[in-house]
């Protein structure tokens, strides 16, 4: 019997605060991922089958979200993938458990608009930005998630707008 080691490797996409508006890029920039993540403030759900339509999603609601269909959209996600979990939320100040001590890997956040990774604690604080609306003069922005073998690595990807 062999003992060698299975490699794993996920791109996982990751978005938030589109606000109903999907742009182009952010579908291209999404391609390829076997997962999408959506950090809330979807705005339309048009959105997310659109998404939908590259990868399976998951999204959390966000403080934009208060159409009837929104509704169903849990505040807060767990997300097993590639032997690592991931908590998502939309506003990283609802935060209400220590990451790190519940075994979580990352956590996935929106709101603020602006791209950010932090690592405390063994734990990636992730912001994809937003791909909806510019807002001030912020990057739009998506991001990805590489999880090989339980371990998470994050990028921002910066779209190029050109309309």
């Amino acid at each position: 019997m062999s003992s060698a080691k299975l490699d794993f490797r996920m791109l996982i996409g990751v978005i938030s605060d589109t606000h109903g508006l999907l742009r182009p890029e952010a579908l291209d920039a999404l391609r390829g991922c076997e997962l999408i993540l959506h950090a809330g403030d979807v705005g339309r759900k048009e959105v997310l089958e659109q998404l939908q339509a590259i990868a399976p999603v998951t999204a959390v609601r966000g403080n934009v979200d208060h159409e009837r269909w929104s509704q169903q959209l849990p505040k807060t996600e767990i997300v097993a993938a590639g032997g690592a979990a991931i908590y998502v939320l939309h506003n990283l100040e609802e935060l209400d458990l220590r990451p790190d001590a519940a075994g979580f890997s990352a956590v996935v956040c929106g709101h603020s608009h602006r791209p950010r990774i932090e690592e405390k604690n063994g734990v990636i604080y992730f912001n994809p930005g937003s791909a909806g609306p510019r807002r001030f003069k912020l990057p739009v922005s998506v991001g990805r998630l590489v999880v090989e073998d339980g371990r998470i690595r994050a990028e921002i990807v910066e779209l190029k707008i050109t309309a």
